[in-house]
């Protein structure tokens, strides 16, 4: 039995086919562009063209049956947060206005204030706990609020995430929204669209979708004369930590372009970070945004500045600068957090001397911060630690021994490496086996996907 597996993602849409049988990929995988953003729009502004990401999406699902022929459903995941918004029908009445959407830094009204900061005091903190902590910057909640500011938002209106758009678009899904999906705009207490938090918003009676859970079908595709049930999507963060084959009391930590510490719960319990909806009614505790790859490029862009000012492109950095640091003798002080995250938003380089100021001693010194917000992480999520197992991902853990080791050193005891860097389509697979019916829930999935590697 053939399952297509989708990641709908900001820099590219990807696609595989796994057999389920055999619980391997029977097709390569095929990589599109995401669309580039429109232009011209003011400072702070991101938005792209939802028709476009679904034509994409089609070349992508095209090409997968193609190569393969039968295919028995689709599961996908899709980059969170972010709106598009629809007509009932799932006709598109704006662009993707996405997660990486800043407007509501602008002033708020000809105020000192920001949208931002008038959001936050409208939400209060009790309702800001029971939405997760996530009505961020480019959340669903907050960029509503600016469109209604900005007169752009009426009533008999659908708000969507990407994912459930082009299941509407490709699939005739009904408007939808899987619960993992339901990023920042969920009441977790109840586990229902939070209308408190939109009428404190002051945000117009709209058309919510209906909640779903993750692996019934919404709704069918039509390929090569066939018809294909159309699973919901679901959020990539969830579906990329399915894929390491996180388990209960396993602390996970993701460093790739991005780092995240992320640690299951049962039950619901509101702290000092983020809490997501995870599958099979449990929640993921984790804390996002933390330095990692894209602070890291900051340093080697500068470091490669002389460089393209003389039209000299150097073709990888990267051996070079993983085998001087882990040669280096720590002296330096380094602080990453170049971008706003839990840990702060701007960075420093400390206590530089004559001697210490090389390649080396600069990323194992970043590689150490990395290392300690790790550790400051873990103690926020469980100042207790009921972990068991560490569970290390992302292309960035897995290229740098010395990063292991640095956190390692910081949180001993049993751990594990995630064997690949395709984490959200190995979550696709553990998904599709429940959505297949060949698993009674996640847990199970990720277990046989387990054995299936040893």
């Amino acid at each position: 039995m053939n399952y297509l597996a989708l990641d709908i993602g900001s820099s590219s849409i990807k696609g595989t086919v796994w057999d389920l049988d055999r619980l391997a990929m029977t097709a390569s995988i095929i990589r599109i562009p995401c669309p580039e953003p429109i232009t011209d729009l003011p400072a702070r502004h991101f938005e792209l063209d939802p028709l476009a990401i679904a034509d994409a999406t089609g070349q992508v699902i095209e090409a997968l049956v193609e190569q393969v022929g039968e295919i028995a459903g689709i599961v996908s995941c899709n980059q969170m947060a972010g709106v598009v918004l629809t007509d009932t029908k799932g006709n598109p009445l704006s662009n993707y206005l996405s997660w990486r959407d800043q407007r509501v830094l602008e002033p708020f009204r000809q105020s000192d204030q920001t949208y931002y900061e008038a959001i936050q005091e409208r939400l209060t903190p009790a309702r800001s706990a029971q939405l997760g902590h996530e009505c961020k910057l480019g959340s669903a909640a907050s960029l509503l609020f600016w469109l209604n500011e900005n007169n752009r938002l009426t009533t008999n209106t659908t708000p969507l995430m990407l994912g459930d758009f082009i299941a509407m678009h490709l699939a005739g899904a009904p408007p939808h929204t899987e619960f993992t999906n339901a990023l920042g705009a969920l009441h977790l207490e109840t586990g229902d669209w939070h209308h408190d938090a939109f009428d404190a918003l002051e945000l117009p009676k709209l058309e919510w979708p209906s909640l779903c859970d993750s692996y019934g079908p919404v709704g069918n595709i039509t390929m090569a004369g066939k018809s294909i049930p159309w699973h919901p999507s679901v959020g990539d963060h969830q579906c990329a930590l399915a894929g390491t084959l996180l388990q209960p009391n396993e602390l996970s930590i993701n460093a790739s372009t991005g780092s995240q510490v992320s640690l299951l719960s049962s039950e619901y319990a509101a702290g000092d970070y983020q809490v997501r909806p995870y599958f099979d009614q449990q929640y993921l505790n984790t804390l996002t945004h933390l330095p990692a790859g894209r602070s890291l490029n900051v340093l080697v862009d500068l470091l490669g500045e002389l460089a393209r000012s003389q039209g000299i492109t150097l073709s990888d950095p990267w051996p070079y600068i993983l085998q001087a640091a882990g040669e280096a003798n720590l002296d330096l002080k380094a602080n990453l957090t170049f971008f706003a995250g839990p840990l702060g938003e701007r960075g420093s380089i400390e206590n530089i001397s004559v001697d210490n100021l090389t390649i080396g001693s600069l990323f194992q010194s970043a590689f150490t911060n990395m290392a300690d917000n790790y550790q400051i992480c873990a103690d926020r999520l469980a100042p207790e630690q009921p972990w068991q197992t560490l569970v290390l991902s992302g292309g960035l853990i897995q290229r740098s021994e010395l990063l292991r080791e640095l956190i390692t050193a910081r949180l001993p005891g049993p751990q594990r490496l995630c064997p690949t860097e395709e984490e959200t389509l190995t979550g696709l697979l553990a998904i599709a086996l429940v959505a297949s019916g060949r698993a009674e829930d996640l847990s199970v999935a990720t277990k046989i996907v387990a054995d299936s590697q040893v």
